[in-house]
């Protein structure tokens, strides 16, 4: 038997139309539903099951719809494409729609044999969604077959959401917390690298000895590194336990790099982080010779640009606005940034019982820490740590003053001063490392032996200051915070230690109006539970103005988590001592799809604590400086924040002392503060060097808007999806409600009077009780949603339920029921001067793509609008933007339902006449798709070669729409 049916024909079977696929032999045919998934596909054995050959039946003349049925066919069609024909297979199958800048990573990895890529975009921009797109592509195409990312355990679970509720694809996390549960199900031998395609694994459980070689043996074929830049930190002597970790790391993606045929995407935002050989150590996992090529020649750079991409906000603006000089008028797209953030610093001064606690507290450590001088280095180091936990608990909050006044200092069980370094430092300093933030929001310890009666009287006096009128700190911070909810901003109040935010909540309970809704998120709840209390402080504060939000945070929150949906302002309540922190805590919310145009940054320090306007003075500001001068935020190292702050505290505990010979005493400060500014003067300039040196120019703007003009010409926006789910709801008898969430877009509904057939798609999504009870259905713009929600993306099912229920009851004239959908009409409108039909065609194409495993055949579909004027015989053909407008026209009055039947049957008894243009339409489309294909993947040679596309003929006419003049309807009427 010999294989009758090609490629992307059309067949009849088990009484129903299917499209033959690529994957057919003469035995068996693969076949997808016409119009459906390819979670619909079914092999066909035509020695066994009847098959013939099909057309595409034509529209009756009297199935004739209003002026809406055209655009509701055309976007179900559209939403129930899964592939699309051009370059970006997995455009169609995700729920975000990507900016033109978030596409050029894309570009970069398409032109790539093997991917491999840094990508280092400013935080806030989308390093995630970049990620995203590559990996989603590569698995259409079949280019990857699975995917592991790995992360920091704290950033997992996020992962894991982003990928699912965005891109469709599913990953198990692999943590210390679940790998248990995850081998019990394992077949005998088998490694659950081989059982789940798809991963989410903590970098530091799987970069263990016992770990690190299964993974490495069974490993997916691509792997996304998340903040890379902690697995290639330099071996720094003053930090062994961090040195060693990140060797660990770095040996664990060394191997991983080491099979040439595995995609690999490094993610950080800090590439550089001012130490060139951490740099060199991640350019060399990407491609070995850049770990050494010279980067300052042209060939160096030229070489560095196709694997690297490192833009702050300043360079993705030429994508989104037409002020750079950018012709095209697709690039135009609206900034979803802040413009910038308005900062105000804010002093507090001490109560007199406050004054006098700080005083008594600095009086025992300084002398604690002089005795300790002559007792050892150990007991010295130990005492320091003490000493700075103390100061800087003291002046977060009385609670938590009382809490490091009873708590055992962690470094007093060193032997050694350098164990008291590694146990003391990490507690009490703010360092810039994302790896540093799990578990460092605890209020640290600063009793030593013998001490034990003198800080338990110290802590009770602390306790005794809780409130606002002991604590004036609190007192100046609700004072503030109404202020800004006045304003109309929802605000984030970041705390350095976890009793520090409790005792501010607690204490603001009831102080912000009554219809203010606050909550507190520390280090004491998992990463999960963390989002959770957001997402309720969010529901419960609701969409109506009057309720109000305030969420009270420690820098657990700093890194990772996206916070810019529901809140727009940051106070920092406690300085942090590394201007780094700020810039973290700040780019929660400061960050891509921000609504409001300012971001307010409030920071609070004491006038009369002796530590925090030092902090303000020598680091915050110097920070804010910088990024304002040459517009990029530079970090100060770890080492030069600590050496400053530890500058300030040993002037603060050896003031009034005859032998004073601190660093930032007298002269010595000045001294210290311009060896500071000039060290991160000249940092700031090689950064300045370096964003210049790798600029991303081998993707420009122009290319990038072709592609995204292309896309979006095929699948259309999210704001069509909206208004087709809106529509058609409406339509088929479902009562739309607004949500109740304050966001633009979302709203409820009620699908209990809606079709029979429509009410079964929906049960198994939502749930069979929320459709027979009538509960209404939450359709929530952003992709995220809970179970029973539905949102407004074309991935959701509930979204993709509802297109097929439009779909199939257009197809099928003899379908009972609401059909909002319709393959004919008759309008009489204002619209047109003389009498134009509106085709809506499908096109499927034959691909032939050339991939590392050899060619690949392919078939995708296309929906187009074709219009032409006057009859077909003499037809004068409407660009495609003029089609498109027709959708958009009112009728101006009812036409006869005689006369449309009519006109309807004369024009598509005609339409044999445009079939040549159709075709030749469809032979240009595949053309224009085969260069769009060969522009993304022309830099390598290799990748284009036996590239084809072919336009399957006959296209389909699924709708016909004739719109004649007001003048000429009224007088058939």
């Amino acid at each position: 038997m010999t294989l009758t049916y090609s490629a992307g024909s059309l067949v009849t079977a088990r009484g129903r139309e299917w499209v033959v696929l690529p994957d057919s032999a003469p035995d068996m045919l693969v076949l997808r539903p016409l119009g459906g998934s390819d979670d619909d596909i079914a092999a066909v054995f035509p020695a066994f099951e009847e098959v013939k050959g099909a057309q595409f039946a034509a529209p009756a003349p009297g199935d004739l719809g209003d002026q809406r049925a055209a655009g509701l066919l055309r976007s179900a069609l559209r939403i129930g494409f899964r592939s699309g024909a051009g370059p970006f297979r997995s455009l169609a199958g995700i729920a975000v729609e990507p900016r033109a800048y978030q596409l050029v990573p894309l570009l970069m990895a398409l032109r790539q044999r093997t991917v491999r890529m840094l990508i280092s975009d400013d935080v806030g921009i989308g390093k995630t969604v970049e990620a995203g797109l590559i990996a989603s592509e590569l698995l259409a195409q079949g280019e990857a077959k699975g995917l592991a990312v790995l992360c920091s355990p704290a950033l997992a679970e996020q992962w894991q959401e982003e990928l699912r509720t965005k891109f469709g694809i599913d990953a198990e996390l692999v943590l210390a917390s679940t790998v248990s549960r995850l081998e019990r199900g394992l077949d005998l031998g088998q490694s659950l690298f081989d059982r789940y395609p798809n991963v989410v694994v903590s970098t530091d459980f799987i970069k263990s000895t016992r770990h690190r070689d299964d993974f490495v043996r069974h490993c997916p074929d691509l792997v996304i590194v998340d903040e890379a830049h902690t697995c290639v930190a330099a071996d720094d002597a003053t930090a062994p336990g961090k040195a060693s970790q990140n060797q660990l790391r770095y040996e664990l993606l060394r191997r991983v790099a080491e099979d040439a045929e595995r995609h690999l995407l490094l993610v950080t935002a800090t590439p550089h982080s001012g130490k060139e050989s951490s740099f060199r150590k991640l350019l060399g996992l990407v491609r070995p010779e850049l770990a050494t090529v010279d980067l300052d020649s042209k060939a160096g750079r030229d070489l560095l640009a196709r694997y690297f991409v490192a833009r702050k906000r300043a360079d993705v603006r030429q994508y989104l606005t037409k002020e750079d000089g950018l012709a095209d008028d697709s690039l135009a797209e609206k900034t979803a940034f802040p413009s910038d953030r308005f900062f105000k610093d804010e002093t507090y001064k001490l109560s007199s019982a406050y004054r006098e606690l700080l005083d008594d507290a600095i009086d025992y450590a300084s002398e604690r820490v002089e005795a300790a001088g002559t007792q050892g280095k150990r007991e010295a180091r130990v005492a320091w740590w003490s000493a700075i936990a103390l100061l800087r608990s003291m002046v977060s909050s009385p609670r938590a003053a009382a809490q490091t006044l009873t708590t055992r200092s962690a470094a007093a069980v060193a032997a050694s001063a350098e164990e008291a370094d590694r146990l003391g430092a990490p507690l009490t300093s703010d360092s810039a490392d994302s790896d540093a933030l799990e578990g460092m929001d605890v209020a640290p310890g600063a009793e030593t032996d013998g001490a034990g009666s003198r800080l338990a009287a110290l802590a009770q006096r602390a306790t005794e200051l809780e409130g606002p009128q002991g604590d004036l700190k609190l007192k100046d911070l609700t004072r503030h915070l109404k202020a800004l909810l006045a304003d109309g901003y929802s605000p984030i109040v970041f705390c350095r230690y976890i009793p520090t935010a409790e005792y501010v909540a607690e204490q603001l309970e009831g102080k912000l109006g009554a219809k203010t809704k606050i909550a507190a998120v520390t280090g004491t709840l998992s990463p999960q539970q963390r989002i959770e209390r957001i997402e309720k402080l969010a529901r419960e504060a609701g969409p109506d103005k009057a309720a109000r939000r305030v969420l009270i945070a420690t820098d657990c929150l700093s890194e990772g988590v996206n916070l810019q949906h529901h809140f727009d302002a940051v106070v920092h309540y406690d300085l942090a001592w590394n201007p780094t922190r700020h810039d973290q805590r700040e780019g929660r919310v400061d960050r891509y799809g921000q609504k409001k145009d300012q971001v307010r940054v409030i920071t609070l320090y004491g006038a009369d604590n002796g530590i925090d306007g030092k902090v303000l003075e020598v680091l915050i500001k110097k920070h804010r400086q910088i990024k304002k001068d040459l517009g990029i935020s530079v970090s100060v190292p770890d080492e030069m924040s600590t050496g400053v702050t530890d500058a300030i505290v040993e002037w603060l505990l050896m003031r009034g002392r005859e032998d004073d010979g601190a660093l930032f005493g007298a002269d010595a400060f000045k001294v210290g503060k311009a060896k500071l500014d000039a060290d991160w003067n000249s940092a700031a300039e090689r950064e300045k060097t370096s964003r210049s040196k790798f600029a991303q120019r081998s993707i420009h703007p122009e290319d990038v808007a072709r592609e995204v003009t292309a896309v979006r010409d095929t699948l259309g926006g999210a704001g069509e999806i909206r208004a087709f789910v809106r529509d058609s709801l409406n339509a088929l008898g479902a009562v739309l409600r607004d949500s109740g969430t304050g966001t633009d877009g979302d709203f409820t509904a009620e699908v209990g009077g809606t079709p029979a057939g429509l009410r079964d798609a929906l049960a198994p999504v939502v749930g069979g009780d929320t459709v027979e009870t009538g509960k209404p259905v939450p359709f929530r713009t952003d992709p995220a949603v809970a179970r029973g929600e539905a949102a407004l993306v074309r991935t959701d099912p509930v979204v993709g339920a509802l297109a097929a229920h439009v779909l199939n009851a257009a197809l099928d004239t003899q379908a009972d029921g609401n059909r909002p959908a319709r393959r004919c009409g008759v309008i009489t409108t204002d619209g047109v001067q003389t009498r134009t039909t509106l085709l809506l065609v499908r096109y499927r194409f034959h691909l032939t793509l050339p991939s590392r495993t050899g060619e690949k055949q392919l078939v995708a579909e296309d929906a187009r609008l074709l219009a032409f004027q006057g009859s077909p015989k003499n037809a004068v053909w409407l660009s495609q933007e003029q089609a498109a407008d027709l959708l958009g026209v009112e009728a101006a009055g009812n036409t006869d339902p005689y006369f449309g039947e009519r006109t309807m049957t004369r024009i598509l008894g005609q339409l044999t006449d445009v079939t040549g243009h159709l075709e030749e339409y469809g032979d240009q489309l595949a053309a224009d798709l085969d260069a769009s294909h060969r522009r993304v993947r022309e830099a390598t040679g290799e990748i284009v070669r036996g590239l084809r596309v072919r336009a399957q003929q006959p296209a389909d006419i699924l709708g016909a729409y004739v719109y004649l003049p007001a003048t000429t309807g009224e007088a058939a009427a």
